[in-house]
């Protein structure tokens, strides 16, 4: 039997149409307002320049505004502060977005934590992550939020599963693992210093690779009946796990490219959402 798909192209997509309906009630309900995001792009790296368009693009579809802050690379954290602080105090922005990584020569950790809570709605300050993990509301981090989102929407098992999470980064490894705690699963992280890696991944029922490495992962370490969640990203459009072989042996498997990316993107458009509802409505 083929494994099912976890369509997170189309799941975004239709996500969409939901958060334009909300949008144009919004706007209707406070005379007109429009839901900003702010995204704040500091130098001139192409791929991030890509990514903070595609956000500002995906904005537009749901009937949002994209408020883009460019940064010149030699920017100071003080001067990327004193603009988060601006973004902050100005109540027509409902969002704020650091598009990562930043210069070098800038504090990121210290920028994201600046972001105010209420306009974090990538995920990425400590606050947001310890109230998360202690089961307190707040906005989650963007791309393990839409892995359990899209877990949820095909209806995946995830009580008292064993997950394993490969990849500890602060902004996907270790908000999964606590996200798929919070649900009841048994979680193993694993990380570049873990002793067999292969042994602890045959264990997994629900797989997670975020580890940053193109198909780092085999498909002869994955026990057949797995859930394989790929949140990588590579040249070549392969990801962290060694995708191809496992069609026809797992439950269940993000496509590369296709799966999570795309609900990346959505999670963060409807985080800023719920961040305008709370504003203006």
């Amino acid at each position: 039997m083929p494994a099912l798909v976890l369509d997170g192209k189309t799941l975004a997509s239709q996500t969409e149409e939901a958060l334009l309906a909300r949008v144009e009630r919004l706007k209707a309900k406070a005379g007109g307002k429009t839901p900003i995001l702010a995204t704040i792009l500091v130098g001139d790296d192409p791929a991030s320049a890509t990514y903070v368009k595609m956000k500002g693009n995906a904005c537009r579809r749901v009937g949002m505004d994209s408020l883009a802050v460019e940064l010149p690379a030699a920017t100071t954290t003080e001067q990327l502060l004193e603009k988060i602080a601006r973004l902050n105090a100005d109540p027509d922005v409902h969002g704020i977005l650091l598009q990562h990584p930043v210069p070098e020569q800038i504090d990121e950790r210290a920028c994201f934590d600046a972001i105010a809570l209420g306009k974090d709605v990538d995920g990425v300050t400590c606050l947001g992550f310890g109230r998360m993990a202690m089961g307190e509301p707040a906005y989650g981090c963007a791309t393990p939020q839409g892995i359990m989102r899209m877990l949820e929407h095909y209806q995946i098992e995830i009580e008292g599963k064993h997950a394993v999470v490969v990849g500890r980064s602060p902004i996907l490894g270790k908000p999964m693992a606590m996200m798929l705690l919070q649900k009841n699963a048994t979680v193993t992280i694993c990380h570049s210093r873990t002793k067999d890696l292969p042994g602890l991944v045959a264990q997994a029922d629900i797989l997670v690779g975020a580890v940053g490495k193109p198909e780092f992962i085999k498909a002869h370490w994955v026990k057949p009946g797995a859930v394989v969640v790929d949140a990588g990203y590579h040249p070549g459009g392969v990801g962290d796990i060694e995708l191809a072989p496992l069609v026809d042996t797992a439950s269940a498997y993000t496509p590369v490219p296709g799966g999570v990316g795309p609900m990346t993107i959505n999670t963060l458009i409807m985080q800023s959402v719920e961040s305008a509802e709370k504003s203006l409505g």
